[in-house]
């Protein structure tokens, strides 16, 4: 007994994801309704883990669009088990949100040894408030009042609404800062966008799957605010994404290690002095810069691993210089220096046919194709990015496949603000506790073929 509850405590607090699914994402207001969408998600994520709805302990459901506990009529699509339900709403990083929340539940331990994060969103074609427009305080409002105090101008975008212009704008004025401070050019924020909508070629769940050539990119008759152009920018959606997060025992008990992706680190940070600092003032930061660099510093410091470490990532990027922000607050270059980094970057051929773009010699950003391609329906994004790790460090993404992968950064940020970050990698057993081997048995060889029947089907 006394060497169970040793080998229980030893693996005590790691948390893996099992599973993972996604709907195809669509065009705002061209998908099904929510609980079906939602249903599909959970669905293909419960079939890849080969783990039934009945072993589910909780569920942390997130949406942006829609009255409360949207969570419960979606979950109530996979059954009636009384399970909690917990609602979340963060912006963008909605769905990482409830991923962020479920790794908490698990790490608390028992009765939360498996808990289904859900992310689902039906959109309107443009970014909205209607509480703000009925008359309440905007969440966001402070974020817009210090984008005109350092100097943005009042007038509405392309005749958008006033939530959808000034979020155009403070990306659009953080990209033209950051050219004025480190002589970045149009042609590498676009070069961001186009390796994106070519990687999104082999990406079937992705609104745009076509190659965009750049010259079509940096077009200015498609011009958005300052060097931002149109394809340089995500679409809105319509789509959902789920994962199935469990413990290290719930891994052990099922024989699902095989399948497992740890999440070895996780932080969240909200708005810091530096965001609405008018004695310093930045766009940069005002679009989360210093938010992502804490972030990262946190979960590289948890980890033990650093940005070297690191082989792939999906970032936030709704609109290409974010992307290009991203890459420098995490690590991966010096403020400043990523611009080059993208320009100097190549194509490189997997062994599935397929390519991916790689800067540094090492690193491969949005193999998914990002947000610029997939579309950005806001409470499943986070949960999109987490399946497309996970099919990575698999080794299941076909012809987006980074060889090799074992180390992946989630990155995404919600205004408001939230920036989550994540760091995963494939399945070890911990050192003290007897598992069974992480090679598949015949019984797990099994599974993994009813597995690819069942998502054939779906």
């Amino acid at each position: 007994v006394l060497a169970i509850s040793r080998a229980m405590a030893a693996v005590e607090g790691r948390v893996f994801v099992v599973g993972v699914g996604m709907t195809n994402f669509t065009k705002a207001q061209q998908g099904a309704d929510y609980p079906e969408l939602a249903r599909t998600a959970a669905t293909r994520a419960l079939a890849d883990a080969s783990v039934d709805y009945s072993k589910i302990d909780a569920v942390i459901a997130g949406y942006c669009y829609g009255e409360p506990t949207c969570g419960q009529r979606a979950a109530y699509e996979l059954g009636l088990t009384g399970v909690p339900v917990l609602n979340v709403n963060n912006n963008c990083s909605t769905a990482s949100s409830a991923l962020f929340i479920a790794r908490q539940f698990v790490r608390a331990g028992r009765p939360y040894q498996c808990v289904l994060a859900l992310g689902f969103e039906k959109m309107e074609k443009n970014l909205s408030q209607r509480y703000t427009d009925a008359g309440y305080t905007s969440p966001v409002g402070r974020h817009f009042d210090h984008l005109h105090a350092m100097g943005a101008p009042p007038e509405p975008v392309n005749n958008l609404n006033a939530m959808t212009g000034n979020v155009i704008k403070m990306f659009g004025e953080a990209a033209i800062e950051h050219q004025q401070k480190f002589g970045t050019t149009d042609r590498q924020l676009g070069m961001i966008a186009y390796k994106n909508h070519r990687h999104s070629r082999n990406n079937p769940y992705a609104q745009l799957q076509a190659e965009i050539p750049l010259e079509t990119i940096l077009d200015k008759k498609r011009a958005l605010y300052g060097p931002l152009t149109l394809f340089q920018a995500c679409p809105t959606g319509d789509g959902a994404a789920a994962a199935v997060v469990c413990s290290e025992q719930f891994v052990i008990e099922n024989n699902l290690q095989h399948r497992a992706v740890e999440i070895v680190s996780q932080a969240m940070v909200s708005d810091l002095p530096s965001t609405f600092d008018m004695l310093n003032k930045s766009y940069i930061n005002l679009c989360g810069y210093e938010l992502v660099k804490r972030g990262a510093e946190q979960i590289f410091r948890e980890s033990g691993l650093t940005p070297k470490d690191v082989d792939v990532l999906e970032v936030h990027d709704c609109f290409s210089c974010n992307e290009l922000l991203v890459m420098e607050a995490v690590g991966l270059c010096k403020q400043g220096e990523g611009g080059p980094l993208v320009e100097q970057g190549k194509w490189v051929g997997n062994k599935a046919g397929g390519e991916n773009y790689q800067v540094g010699d090492k690193w491969v950003i949005n193999p998914s194709g990002g947000l610029e391609s997939k579309g950005h329906p806001i409470g499943a994004t986070g949960l999109a990015q987490c399946a497309e790790l996970v099919w990575q460090l698999r080794g299941e993404a076909g012809k987006r496949q980074v060889d090799g992968a074992q180390i992946a950064l989630q990155h995404n940020y919600g205004l408001g603000s939230a920036a989550v970050l994540t760091l995963y990698k494939r399945y070890s057993p911990s050192s003290s506790v007897h598992t069974t081997s992480t090679t598949p048995t015949s019984t797990q060889q099994q599974q993994q073929q009813q597995h690819q029947t069942v998502m054939a089907r779906l």
